[in-house]
């Protein structure tokens, strides 16, 4: 699943900035013939759309997530009825429709093209599986239990949305033999074999019905494993948590796993053993202030997978940020007496404040964080490597991931031809695979099968290549033929493969 964040910061929905408790997931679908994510981005963020937001959509046409709104805000997706509003309770993800239906009055359509429109339907089904497991992984949400997952339909059947059909209209219209049955039940098998990349490690969501002391509880361990892989000391990090976060619950950490409010760009500053992957980004309203006056920007803010990747992110930054060629922070790493540390923090430029130790100190002393602190005769454990996937190690801007399992990094670089993986030195462990240059057949048979994979052992699609010229852009073995070639016009799936013994290269 490819998941791009796009905030609709200008959306009075996200400007509102009312928060839930997510208990459930609710599915729509566009309800026009729109399969462009991005006509509906592009027209809803704006200060004068009042009248609906959603949390997510998913376009038809390549089956892309965009995240509309952070999860945990208030959406506009369902409106209301007898009982209530699910926009209280349930995140709210569209899925867009094909272009070739044209509806005909309330959900009934008409469809001009039915193969498109399937496959268009497909990609947004399988993309919406992947979303929502990914969703119930994050706020530890059943898919099977009652009125968890839920469509439109369902909802105003309950009385907690407003009288629409989708997207079981869409589905049976088409013939897809989709339900919300076997949506939920897809849902709980991709939640095993889910990609965790987003999900893996301690996630900021957690903190966000649990109280001040059991927050501080969760996440003490953490910074003494941090101490002991790093050097700074937990309690002042842990205070620094408190202090920037909120204890975990501020917009940045429940929407970005961000609990030092890290800008994507922090003057001009670089460091090594980052554990951000230089790429995934969350964009928020924030106050800074210009020429002594405080103003409202948007800012992009780092995105991590977890928690744990903020605090190692953070201890990283404070072990090698410069001030020129100097430390800003020389002596931190190692100190043991808290209020030093925390004055090093102070001097080094870190705050602005008068009372930022002072009030780091209070923290540390009401909630007793020295007991979190690492008995400083530890051994110090070995940092967590990253394998970073790029064109070349210099090339930082290219940077794909970083990821703590090489499997992953690998297929990482598999799915992106030219990209290889490096360790945190820069050396290569998996070397790029090739670029595949495209190229002319010549087809001189009426009748040859396209299959669904390289290979006599998949289904075919039911239709033929006919006589002519097809591009070829990509090969792989399979039984059958000593190679299978696949045809341009089904790149998008991968799905629609020729035997290229009956093939003449042109």
């Amino acid at each position: 699943m490819k998941l791009v964040e796009h905030i609709l910061t200008k959306n009075p929905c996200y400007t509102t900035g009312r928060k839930i408790t997510v208990k459930g997931l609710m599915l729509h679908s566009v309800g026009c013939p729109q399969p462009r994510a991005s006509a509906f981005l592009n027209s809803w963020n704006s200060p004068s759309y009042g009248s609906a937001c959603v949390h997510g959509f998913i376009d038809a046409n390549d089956g892309t997530a965009y995240q509309a709104l952070p999860w945990n805000h208030r959406g506009w997706h369902c409106g209301s009825s007898i009982n209530g509003s699910a926009n209280n309770t349930h995140i709210g993800v569209e899925m867009c429709e094909p272009a070739c239906i044209t509806y005909t009055g309330g959900s009934s359509f008409k469809c001009s093209d039915l193969a498109q429109a399937r496959a268009a339907v497909k990609r947004t089904y399988d993309t919406a599986v992947e979303l929502f497991a990914m969703l119930c992984k994050t706020y530890g949400l059943n898919p099977l239990a009652d009125g968890v997952i839920i469509s439109h339909r369902e909802g105003h059947a309950r009385g907690i949305a407003s009288n629409h059909g989708d997207p079981e209209h869409l589905w049976n219209g088409l013939g897809m033999g989709y339900t919300m049955n076997t949506f939920r039940q897809a849902v709980e098998a991709k939640m095993d074999g889910a990609d965790t990349a987003w999900t893996s490690g301690t996630q900021a969501t957690a903190f966000q019905n649990l109280s001040e002391a059991d927050v501080i509880k969760k996440v003490g361990p953490l910074f003494t494993a941090d101490q002991k892989k790093n050097g700074v000391l937990a309690c002042v990090s842990l205070a620094q948590f408190i202090l920037e976060s909120g204890y975990g619950k501020s917009e940045l950490a429940q929407g970005a796993n961000n609990c030092f409010g890290m800008k994507k760009s922090l003057s001009g500053n670089t460091w090594g053993n980052s554990s951000w992957d230089g790429k995934s980004i969350y964009t928020k309203r924030t106050q800074e202030e210009e020429n002594g006056k405080m103003v409202t920007i948007t800012a992009d803010f780092r995105k991590y997978p977890s928690v744990e990747d903020s605090i190692a992110d953070h201890s990283a930054y404070l072990l090698g940020a410069k001030n020129g060629s100097a430390l800003r922070y020389h002596g931190l790493k190692g100190c043991t007496d808290y209020k030093k540390a925390a004055q090093i923090i102070k001097d080094g430029g870190y705050a602005t404040s008068s009372t930022y130790v002072q009030r780091l100190c209070e923290i540390i002393e009401k909630w007793e964080l020295t007991k979190y602190n690492a008995d400083p005769n530890t051994k110090e454990e070995t940092s967590t490597v990253y394998y970073r996937v790029r064109k070349t190690w210099a090339d930082a801007k290219s940077q794909l991931g970083a990821y703590k399992i090489l499997a992953n990094a690998k297929k990482c670089a598999d799915d992106h031809p030219g990209y290889s993986v490096f360790d945190g030195n820069g050396a290569v462990v998996y070397a790029a695979k090739q670029q595949f240059t495209p190229y002319i057949v010549q087809v001189k048979i009426a009748d040859l099968n396209i299959r669904k994979g390289p290979g006599t052992n998949y289904a075919k699609w039911g239709r033929y290549t006919g006589i002519g010229a097809f591009t070829i852009i990509d090969e792989a073995d399979g039984p059958g033929a000593t190679k299978w070639g696949l045809l341009k016009s089904y790149m998008d799936k991968r799905n629609g493969w020729i035997s290229l013994e009956f093939a003449t290269k042109c």
